[in-house]
């Protein structure tokens, strides 16, 4: 039946940025369809709200902490996973972080931590836990992109390289691991109503600029990422790859007459 294929049951999914916005609304689509999670984000407390939801789907919620922007702090925790899980069938790259400052004032220390984070991190993981994929030959990878992978957006130039850079490495991994049956893909959200975007939603003027280029005439949601993200990482989507396919939720419209924004 075509519903099976969406089912995730006895997969294992590792979901970075999972505390709260999208990363949460993610964690929370994959436990509906049946998966376990582990989750991590830079502050993660005991007995949050993204794992009493979890465990009330009747799913395991593994917690862990890790500051992306700390190379050796990253390799830490990819080693305690591999030691606790020895199996991951699933991982989404979402954990990012966002500074805003004109290009000209951009200091170092912005660059410098957005790229970590953002970029080098997100290879950093796809590798370790994907040359475990291509050994089993089975796996999924999805990358939060943005707008921004495709436009440069106003006073983030440290967001808007890093993510452009994903939608790169998403494209290069997908080329290289498809043929051993791991699927790597992005999602590229528009303007969703997150902590990153609530600037904005509070500027009149830009908030309604930008309302007016969303097709759907309103900001998205983190529960809008659930069926795309069960999609994506489910047997349903095993022929589905970046380089000829993207995903965007809440997308930009197009208007060449309106300016680009930053998320």
């Amino acid at each position: 039946m075509i519903l099976d294929l969406f089912k995730l049951d006895n997969k294992i999914a590792l979901v970075t940025g999972c505390r709260r916005g999208i990363g949460k609304g993610i964690a929370l689509g994959l436990a509906e369809a049946g998966a376990d999670i582990i989750g991590v984000s830079a502050s993660l407390e005991e007995n949050s709200e993204v794992e009493r939801e979890v465990t009330a789907l009747g799913r395991k919620f593994y917690r862990y902490t890790c500051d992306f922007s700390d190379r050796q702090a990253l390799y830490g925790f990819i080693a305690k996973v591999k030691a606790e899980h020895p199996r991951v069938d699933i991982l989404f790259n979402n954990a990012g972080t966002i500074l805003r400052k004109p290009a000209a004032e951009h200091p170092d220390e912005y660059w410098d931590e957005i790229i970590e984070t953002n970029l080098s991190a997100q290879f950093v993981l796809a590798r370790e836990f994907g040359k475990e994929m291509i050994r089993r030959k089975s796996g999924k990878i999805v990358f939060t992109c943005s707008l921004l992978t495709f436009q440069g957006g106003i006073n983030v130039p440290g967001y808007a390289a890093s993510k452009a850079g994903v939608g790169e490495l998403v494209m290069a991994l997908s080329n290289e691991w498809a043929r051993f049956g791991v699927n790597v893909n992005g999602i590229a959200p528009g303007y969703i109503a997150t902590d990153n975007t609530q600037a904005l939603r509070e500027d009149p003027v830009r908030s309604r600029a930008i309302l007016e280029r969303i097709p759907a005439g309103r900001w998205g949601t983190p529960e809008d990422f659930k069926g795309v993200a069960v999609f994506l990482a489910s047997a349903a989507s095993d022929y589905v790859e970046a380089p000829s396919t993207w995903w965007t939720a809440a997308g930009w419209g197009g208007r060449p007459d309106l300016p680009f924004f930053s998320e």
